[in-house]
């Protein structure tokens, strides 16, 4: 079953800034050593368990924590076609999540194989994960208009968010052509991206006529999880790796950053962008909208 958010109404999910459970409230002092009063970010450990055996253990703020788990193992290729979810045991007193499927799983040689990958949190990718890449085709006739892609920056980095409120915190996106639809926030952007391949799992929800937006970096790490996803336009605030342009470039992705405003760059895929709207007919974004992910970087 989808969710509303009452924060936000355009929204079929959206970050809940009031959750008291995401933020605290924390003293501190300023550069000239008055007192100051900040709401940060809460981050807590969460275990994943596949069936009997332990997966790994994610920092997250944990909110969806279902959508995460889901998604996480989707973005692994942990859940095969013929496999299915019977279950899922979430305990908020231990931090631990166990998904059960219809059959037996191990992946304790696949488990060997783990790779850190770059950005805040850590995420992880396993040695095997590029075997789907290899084999994904992404749909050439899905396009993004530029009138669709100023409309989802302003409309993305205006809406209530953690962001927003307490900031160190990272944001994804999925839409459809100028609709934001789901908006999940994370301290590292893969648990952002996982959450939504959650939300796509359980909703039954195809990535081929969809965009996915970040405020992290164009990374090689959210190539891979945007194709796993078989979703064809990617697009960020924040700007590029090469790996992540090289890897967009060989699976066909619509590569889109410095996304902000009147202004963005695209470095790969620029056959799907329809010239619609004019820069200058584009509104400016708000100035208490702007994220550090939006520099020129």
């Amino acid at each position: 079953m989808t969710q509303k958010n009452d924060t936000d109404n355009t929204f079929i999910i959206s970050p809940d800034p009031a959750d008291p459970r995401l933020t605290q409230a924390v003293t501190g002092i300023d550069q000239d050593g008055a007192p100051v009063g900040a709401s940060v970010t809460v981050e807590r450990p969460m275990t994943l368990f596949l069936n009997g055996q332990e997966i790994v253990t994610m920092m997250t703020i944990g909110d969806y924590p279902e959508y995460l788990a889901v998604g996480y193992l989707c973005n692994q290729n942990m859940l095969e076609d013929d496999n299915k979810i019977e279950a899922i045991d979430f305990d908020s007193d231990i931090d631990t999540i166990v998904v059960r499927t219809t059959r037996k799983t191990n992946f304790e040689e696949k488990l060997k194989k783990k790779t850190l990958t770059s950005g805040c949190a850590q995420g992880t990718v396993f040695g095997d994960v590029m075997e789907k890449f290899e084999t994904v085709s992404l749909p050439d006739e899905a396009k993004i208009h530029t009138s669709w892609l100023y409309a989802l920056v302003k409309q993305i980095n205006t809406a209530p968010s953690l962001y927003l409120q307490a900031g160190a915190i990272h944001g994804c996106v999925l839409c459809e052509k100028d609709r934001p639809l789901v908006y999940m926030e994370d301290v590292g952007r893969h648990n952002a991206v996982d959450k939504i391949a959650g939300w796509m799992y359980r909703e039954d929800v195809d990535g081929g006529d969809k965009i996915l937006y970040t405020t992290g970096r164009l990374t090689s790490e959210m190539v891979i999880k945007t194709v796993q996803m078989g979703i064809p336009i990617l697009v960020s605030r924040s700007g590029f790796t090469a790996w992540g342009v090289d890897l967009a470039k060989k699976a066909g992705v619509s590569l889109i950053g410095r996304a902000r405003g009147k202004r963005f760059v695209a470095l790969a895929g620029e056959n799907r962008i329809v010239f619609d709207m004019a820069a200058k007919d584009a509104d400016d974004e708000p100035s208490g909208s702007q994220r550090k992910g939006s520099a020129n970087r």
